[in-house]
């Protein structure tokens, strides 16, 4: 393989000065099973380490409080033992040549009563997504939610804005907000989870107003050039989401605000299930949002080498985001230069606690200096 394929490019935009083009996307794995839910340099601190030659990394979701949990074993970004254990990680990356921003997360509707002392989860309106949640006793039916007071949604918001102000203690480079895949921020955006009657519901600008708060908050506490932002616009049938004739244009009008902004990049995910027989679902999500969006677009969702080349070529999108093949080659960036055969991972140990399925998968390659 040549050196001259798009993914292996640099990239350099804003604040963002990659070395490549190939991004290693946000995925839970559940290995934070200490008590404070924290991220070790032994364990969370190798595993990225070991994926440092990627363009950049964004880690996991990371609670921005403990309201925010809905998910056994992952890490928060809300203490100080978890600000020391996060530093432990961007330590070890940065040591490694990497760069790391971390996912601020907030699940709403999709936690359970178990994470939080048998109250409710909270969301936007009282609608149950009829999903389940992993908690400490197995997956487990979700519940009605409790609808958000207008002082409990702004209360979200200072989380928001102190859980990035914490990874910046951490190190990281930047943050991205979690505002996709059905979780809090995604339930405003959407109708048929979001049916509040006051200034954060009704029209599309009511229902996207919460996220701008986020944004202005979080620039409040870091340069605004490094807030990433991810959102999926063609969610359905997944999480509780379901799509409607307002989604897509929901999803315009939030893109082209954000254009008001100098974000780090937005990060968009393609369908994650076929939705080509949905009226009001878009197919191709780089391609309607690339001529939409200024600044730097990164794409997700099952690219492979050749397709994440061809999207790029085609200029609809800055960089390519890769979930699960960074589970099972931590080289990834070194298989796509030197053409290796990639290692399949396995999927019954993706949320297992320890090292097996995490550390354990081998390199193939030899890491060149000259990637960096």
């Amino acid at each position: 393989m040549n050196k001259e394929q798009a993914l292996l490019q640099p990239y350099n935009k804003g604040s963002l000065n990659l070395k490549n083009r190939v991004v290693m996307a946000p995925m839970t794995r559940s290995r934070a099973t200490n008590a404070e839910n924290k991220p070790t340099g032994e364990l969370q601190g190798e595993y990225y380490k070991q994926r440092a030659s990627a363009g950049l990394i964004i880690t996991e979701g990371a609670q921005i409080s403990k309201q925010a949990v809905g998910y056994i074993n992952t890490p928060g970004i809300h203490s100080e033992e978890q600000i020391q254990g996060w530093k432990e990680v961007t330590d070890k990356v940065h040591e490694a040549d990497g760069k790391i921003f971390i996912q601020l997360w907030h699940v709403g509707r999709m936690s359970h009563p178990d994470f939080h002392n048998g109250n409710l989860p909270v969301a936007p309106s009282a609608i149950n997504p009829n999903s389940k949640s992993f908690t400490s006793e197995g997956l487990k039916d979700t519940v009605t939610p409790k609808e958000m007071s207008v002082e409990e949604i702004k209360s979200t918001v200072q989380d928001f804005k102190q859980a990035a102000a914490n990874a910046m203690k951490a190190g990281f480079d930047g943050v991205e907000i979690h505002s996709s895949n059905g979780y809090l921020l995604h339930q405003f955006f959407n109708g048929t989870s979001n049916q509040r009657t006051d200034e954060y519901g009704g029209s599309i600008e009511n229902r996207a107003k919460i996220l701008f708060e986020v944004i202005d908050a979080i620039k409040e506490v870091m340069p605004e050039e490094k807030i990433g932002l991810r959102l999926n616009p063609s969610l359905h049938g997944i999480f509780g989401m379901t799509m409607d004739e307002e989604t897509i244009p929901t999803f315009d009008y939030i893109i082209k605000k954000l254009n008001d902004y100098n974000l780090a990049y937005l990060h968009l995910s393609e369908p994650f299930n076929d939705v080509s027989d949905l009226p009001f679902a878009e197919t191709e999500i780089a391609k309607r949002y690339r001529p939409m969006y200024n600044g730097t677009l990164m794409i997700n969702t099952n690219f492979d080498q050749e397709s994440g080349n061809t999207v790029l070529k085609a200029g609809n999108a800055d960089l390519v985001a890769f979930g699960k093949p960074y589970v099972s080659n931590p080289d990834l960036v070194e298989r796509f230069e030197q053409g290796v055969e990639l290692t399949e991972w396995d999927e019954k140990t993706f949320y297992t606690p320890g090292k097996e399925g995490y550390l354990d998968y081998p390199v193939k390659t030899e890491r060149e200096p000259a990637l960096k």
